[in-house]
């Protein structure tokens, strides 16, 4: 199974996800993922040898490379990278580097002895012991990346198409650690980009603008098969405009500063026409203009671009000059400052004045 976790119960919306098989009728679109992020195609020469590391005398071992994107898959031809390490860590701590190539298959010449192996599709890939005989035949080394492939797009609405410009994607681990944060894979991803990726599910945020339009969502990526996913923003592209009548020309040097309806500040601009994308919902745009604030409330609507015009004469009620003073509760006996009389102090009612006339006979038992 593929697909996203959990649509329904987390308000999440992908418009479409597509699974591309590396069967024969898929093999054309499928090669557009294996070129895509890679470096040009180069041919199966020995790779390169670390200087110093092979001792003179010593008899190298031809040991041929391949890499798969399954175990039933054909080799991949372009777009790899092969890193040979020695096990046996330097005085830095790290692996050195024994040997490295790029391309598709590689043929390396090693010494008898034991290596690690690591080939990267993108960003996927796998590493694995090798023991180099001695003597005797080397096998082929077959490498299982176990990986597919990922595209996202999104749109704005029911089918608005979003400015690639205007989109941004990260891709996380699914796993959550103890500090309650996912792990980064890789940020900043274009919309329309193949991402190469190891089997397995990822935690996708998308981000329409730079305000408030981010949408998440668990996404599953298969080995052997190119995963596209869109997904539905609900938000729209707002442009504010200050005007003295409606549909005249913007007013310049204007201040602007958006809130949502419980009065959060989401966006902030100085410009005759800025223009944010906000998520669907209600908000206030307020203006100001030589000292003076205007205001306006609209609301948002998944996937319709529009113009807010905010009319000089919806001015805000400017504070009056005697502004009202906060009275002070002073305890009980407090005498008063120096030179002030104090209030007079109204005597508690009697009795009588508190019993309802023609109640004398009333008992109070």
């Amino acid at each position: 199974m593929f697909g996203i976790l959990p649509f329904a119960r987390i308000g999440l919306a992908i418009a479409l996800m597509v699974l591309m098989p590396l069967g024969a009728g898929a093999q054309d679109a499928f090669k557009e993922f294996k070129q895509l992020e890679s470096t040009p195609k180069m041919p199966k020469l020995d790779a390169f040898i670390a200087p110093g590391t092979v001792p003179e005398g010593v008899k190298l071992r031809d040991v041929p490379m391949e890499a798969k994107l399954t175990a039933d898959g054909t080799p991949i031809e372009e777009g790899l990278s092969w890193y040979v390490f020695s096990p046996i860590a330097g005085s830095d701590g790290k692996l050195p580097l024994i040997a490295s190539a790029k391309g598709g298959p590689a043929a390396f010449q090693l010494a008898a002895g034991d290596y690690f192996v690591n080939v990267s599709f993108g960003r996927a890939g796998v590493t694995k012991k090798l023991t180099v005989p001695a003597e005797g035949e080397v096998e082929k080394q077959v490498m299982v990346l176990d990986a597919g492939g990922l595209l996202l797009n999104a749109i704005s609405g029911t089918d608005a198409r979003i400015r690639p410009d205007q989109l941004s994607f990260s891709i996380y681990s699914s796993d959550v650690r103890d500090d309650g944060e996912r792990g980064l894979v890789m940020a900043d991803v274009s919309p329309n980009t193949v991402i190469r990726l190891n089997a397995g599910t990822y935690h996708i945020v998308s981000e329409y603008g730079n305000v408030n339009a981010v949408i998440r969502a668990d996404i599953q990526v298969e080995a052997g098969k190119l995963t596209e996913a869109t997904i539905q923003h609900r938000a729209a592209q707002i442009t504010f405009k200050l005007v003295s009548d409606a549909g005249g020309e913007a007013i310049a040097d204007t201040a602007w500063s958006i809130l949502t309806a419980a009065g959060d500040s989401v966006g902030e601009s100085v410009s005759a026409f800025p223009t944010m994308v906000l998520a669907e919902g209600g908000y206030s745009a307020v203006a100001r203009n030589k000292d003076k604030i205007y205001q306006r409330d609209f609301t948002v609507v998944a996937g319709r671009n529009t113009d807010v015009e905010v009319l000089m004469k919806d001015q805000q009620p400017q504070p009056p000059v005697s502004a009202a003073r906060t009275v002070q509760q002073v305890p009980v006996g407090t005498p008063p400052p120096p030179g002030v009389q104090p209030a007079p102090v109204e005597p508690l009612p009697s009795y009588e004045q508190l019993v309802p006339q023609g109640s004398d006979d009333t008992s109070l038992d």
